[in-house]
């Protein structure tokens, strides 16, 4: 039997949205089950969907993916740049952002459920399952939400990668001691 938590998180972004750059605020609540019984992984796991709204998400521009020419200047602006599989409407958002939370918990836990409202949805908040995103959202492995690096934009594929050489493994989640062990594999409830 696997263990039911809930987790209120908030956070602020930048939304380009019809041309328009504005301000909005978000609330969410977090539906998760606990999917392992080593607590020190729960931990973990947590932490990692805190750090990353936290540090990542948070004052970040969220932009549809497919208006290159706007997030061309806004990096250009110095702007990080969260980029989306559609135009950053709170439905999309929570269910890309359930599809990451779900990616860098790496089965540890199992965000089933997220309310997401904001400033500018006026009081309306949506409610999305696990289910609901993974059929809505692309499972393509190399899109950012369904990786669990702490990226959140997808990297342009690379045309000829046979001249590239990887000298060190670039784990931002050890770094940050957010890690799992490795060969570790994880006790289901």
């Amino acid at each position: 039997m696997s263990t039911r938590i809930e987790r209120d998180l908030g956070f602020s972004t930048a939304i380009h949205f019809a041309d328009q750059f504005l301000l909005n605020e978000y609330i969410m609540t977090l539906s998760i089950l606990v999917e392992t019984d080593d607590y020190k992984e729960q931990n973990i796991a947590l932490e990692r969907i805190l750090h990353f709204v936290m540090y990542v998400l948070n004052n970040c521009l969220l932009i549809n993916q497919n208006d290159e020419a706007s997030i061309k200047k806004y990096k250009n602006a110095g702007i990080r740049v969260c980029t989306l599989p559609e135009d950053p409407v709170d439905q999309i958002i929570s269910m890309t952002l359930l599809q990451k939370f779900n990616s860098i918990t790496e089965g540890r836990l199992k965000v089933t459920d997220c309310t997401l409202g904001s400033n500018l949805s006026d009081g309306v908040r949506f409610c999305t399952v696990a289910e609901v995103a993974e059929n809505h959202i692309d499972n393509d492995t190399h899109k950012w939400w369904n990786c669990n690096s702490l990226c959140i934009e997808t990297p342009k594929p690379i045309d000829d990668d046979n001249n590239i050489v990887k000298l060190f493994d670039n784990d931002d989640w050890e770094k940050l001691e957010l890690h799992f062990k490795k060969g570790k594999k994880q006790q289901n409830h």
